[in-house]
């Protein structure tokens, strides 16, 4: 039988060399996994990894771990060491890990990803993958020099109906397609944004015992404490979160996305906004448009985005109100309609119009994830039994660069044109420092990445 370190360097090879090299070795050994970020997103990432070896826990916040699922599973095993930086945990515990799964708060993706790839483990990351432009291309560049194994947590790019839209597409049912409306209610209501949003600066609380604040603000510039911030309530602050787009355009955005290939858009036209109080917190609503050029032989696209309960115009013969989150994609044969912030069971609209068109709508030439959820695909590749997982970075970094390229237009409220070559904002510097936000000492990742 081949050592644990030569199955797994292998695994990470069959990535380039093609599947299934490891089918006569042992597949059956387990993933050794540390799981960073264990509340509230972590969840999921704790529980994808039962059936594996868990061999490390990291968070920042340790009270009440009976309050969170998560945290339960971590007190129910107690020989499994518990850290609160993912450096030390990398540092003590680096040659016994494998893969690392990264459910930390938007501003701290990229640091523990980065830290993890130099270290030459398998990653996880929850969407958005980074927090800024500059991050998301790092990770890129990163993912390519170090050979690991990828994937984010846009958990529909594993279902069914993203690859019913691109199917379809694809083979022409929709016709041209110029048009698409993509929304959801967020930031209002759901964990991770308050309700209602904050008119004045958080006030200044004392650091509950069982928290390192300092950690928890990682590369960004330190404040005082504020129950407004932690534990879940960060994605509103343009410092911590990406506001509503961040939290679902990589979920919204990625049938889109796949299907048109859109790749990165010209321009980011702000249609509506309802200014918030705050410059430092997202506005309350924001409607906007991504335009794409023409892509090959599809056409130009405009894809709108619509948050905080607005919505495009209900389509003809709707006779209730569309619902929280979806997409209607616009084409000149025929008009694609979902419910949710993921493609889960698309059809055409109205949905007689499906009968006559059954056999080509049945048709499934895409393969289908056999795990079905991101984690579940990276175990999988790093054991060899497929290439990579869908959304590995090749794809997933382009597709978060698209919603941060979005963030800029909402976090400004400004129309602005994306020079994407130049990774600039045309003729405006004043967005570079959103662009690559700068880090406190100690939380500088992947600058070498970038020297020729």
């Amino acid at each position: 039988m081949t050592s644990r370190r030569h199955f797994l360097q292998t695994a990470a090879l069959s990535a380039f060399a093609g599947p299934n090299i490891l089918r006569a070795q042992d597949t059956k050994q387990k993933i050794r996994v540390a799981c960073v970020g264990i509340g509230n997103m972590g969840n999921g990432a704790v529980k994808g990894s039962l059936k594996e070896e868990i061999v490390a826990f990291c968070d920042v916040d340790w009270r009440d771990l009976d309050k969170r699922s998560a945290g339960a599973i971590a007190k129910e095993h107690p020989n499994v060491p518990k850290f609160t930086d993912f450096r030390e945990m990398l540092d003590k515990k680096g040659s016994e890990i494998d893969a690392v799964l990264i459910s930390t708060p938007d501003h701290t993706h990229f640091a523990a990803a980065m830290a993890a790839m130099q270290a030459k483990k398998h990653v996880f990351v929850q969407k958005p993958l980074a927090h800024n432009i500059w991050q998301v291309r790092t990770l890129h560049k990163a993912a390519q020099k170090y050979g690991v194994q990828t994937v984010m947590g846009n958990q529909g790019h594993c279902w069914e109906g993203i690859r019913l839209v691109k199917e379809w597409f694809e083979a022409g049912v929709l016709g041209e397609v110029k048009e698409v409306h993509c929304w959801t209610d967020r930031p209002f209501g759901h964990a991770g944004f308050l309700d209602p949003q904050p008119v004045v600066a958080p006030a200044s609380e004392p650091v509950p015992e069982g928290v390192n604040w300092d950690l928890w603000q990682g590369p960004v510039a330190t404040r005082d404490y504020s129950s407004q911030y932690l534990p879940q309530r960060w994605r509103g602050w343009w410092d911590y979160g990406c506001g509503g787009l961040g939290d679902i355009g990589c979920h919204c955005l990625d049938a889109p996305f796949w299907a048109l290939q859109l790749g990165m858009p010209e321009k980011v036209e702000v249609v509506k906004q309802e200014p918030g109080t705050l410059k430092t917190y997202t506005a309350p609503r924001s409607h906007i448009i991504f335009h794409f050029a023409t892509r090959g032989t599809l056409p130009p696209v405009q894809i709108h985005w619509y948050e905080g309960g607005l919505q495009p115009e209900r389509l003809p013969g709707m006779d209730k109100p569309l619902p929280t989150n979806g997409m209607i994609m616009k084409g000149s044969k025929e008009t694609l309609y979902s419910d949710g912030m993921r493609v889960q069971s698309p059809q055409l609209w109205p949905r007689e119009r499906m009968t006559p068109l059954i056999d080509i709508l049945r048709r499934k030439p895409l393969p289908r994830s056999k795990a079905g959820e991101p984690i579940g695909e990276l175990f999988a590749a790093i054991r060899g039994e497929i290439p990579h997982a869908g959304s590995n970075f090749d794809y997933a970094c382009p597709l978060t660069e698209l919603v941060n390229v979005g963030v800029l237009a909402i976090r400004s409220g400004k129309t602005i044109e994306w020079e994407a070559t130049a990774m600039k904002v045309k003729n405006a510097p004043e967005f570079d420092t959103w662009i690559k936000e700068p880090v406190r000492d100690g939380w500088s990742y992947g600058e070498d990445l970038w020297k020729a």
